[in-house]
């Protein structure tokens, strides 16, 4: 009797690639037009509202925000959080064509998926004396956030007051999670302007910009 064949294994089919913008021009117009508010009123969350559905654990709103912002010439660091699964990094190099690279320094753009494990702000660009621009933009993830925090929670929510251009007089904001001495690495990433980094946070349905520009203080 003849051997019989192996039956082969049956082919495994590629996870089909998340959809980017439905309205590529519109949407990323749209999301841009937030992004830029969120950084002219500093600590002001800004409504973002998108209907993309990244690879998890990367949010709706900073896949709208890398779409919108990345682009062939803007090498891109992700986090631990977010270089461990692979089709997030599949799905911005097809959208934005942005080269991923594991320096920090050599990013212009850092996208971080875990807010209380931000790495030391020095381990990114700060720009140069005659080119500040050549810096980075921190996009960090957290659960949730808040502008004018209640005065009896202040000190709970480890809220930071806000001052600088942008901001008439003092603003409050509150967002987790985030390091422990997130208030010193904003003031030290003060001091150095006009270089220094800034950061946009993205929370469900919200965004808000944290610029160089800032002098935070905590709520005694």
């Amino acid at each position: 009797m003849p051997a019989l064949a192996p039956i082969p294994a049956p082919a495994i089919a590629p996870r089909p690639l998340a959809a980017g913008f439905a309205d590529p021009v519109h949407d990323a117009q749209r999301t841009f037009a937030a992004l830029m508010r969120a950084m002219a009123e500093p600590g002001r969350p800004v409504p973002l509202a998108s209907d993309l559905v990244p690879p998890a654990p990367l949010s709706p709103e900073m896949a709208a925000a890398a779409l919108a912002l990345l682009d062939y010439e803007t090498p891109v660091f992700l986090d631990a959080t977010l270089a461990a699964v692979p089709d997030v990094a599949a799905f911005l190099r097809f959208h934005t064509g942005a080269p991923l690279v594991e320096d920090p320094a050599a990013a212009r753009f850092a996208l971080m998926g875990d807010g209380a494990g931000l790495p030391d702000f020095t381990r990114f660009a700060q720009g140069e004396p005659d080119y500040p621009d050549r810096s980075v933009t921190l996009l960090v993830q957290v659960a949730r956030m808040a502008e004018g925090v209640p005065e009896e929670a202040l000190a709970d929510e480890g809220a930071l007051v806000l001052e600088g251009p942008g901001i008439k007089g003092k603003r409050t904001f509150a967002a987790a999670p985030l390091p422990a001495d997130f208030a010193g690495r904003l003031a030290a990433n003060r001091a150095l302007y006009p270089l220094g980094i800034d950061l946009i946070l993205c929370a469900p349905g919200l965004v808000a910009g944290l610029p160089r520009t800032l002098a935070p203080h905590t709520q005694d």
